[in-house]
């Protein structure tokens, strides 16, 4: 069962912790981060409302378009969230 925090308490990650729960949420492998495993890792941050939060991120940091975060990509996404109040310090 995931860790729930609410966004609205001050998480203090860092930008390799942010990128650590992307990472682990990545659960086939494949080093591409699906919408599914996204939202998780979404709600495992206490995002209040993870699908929009999903489209958004894929929307800023998906660079090829295919729908998916990749590990190349990953870097725009932690700064993404980090605008977002998710955590870095």
């Amino acid at each position: 069962m995931p860790l729930y925090v609410p966004k609205s308490i001050n998480l203090s990650l860092n930008e390799e912790q942010l990128k650590a729960v992307f990472r682990k949420h990545d659960v086939n492998s494949d080093g591409c981060l699906s919408k599914d495993e996204l939202m998780k890792a979404f709600r495992e941050l206490g995002s209040r409302n993870p699908s929009w939060r999903v489209r958004r991120s894929l929307h800023h940091a998906d660079g090829n378009g295919d729908g998916t975060i990749s590990l190349d990509e990953l870097d725009e996404l932690v700064k993404y969230v980090a605008k977002q109040g998710y955590g870095i310090n």
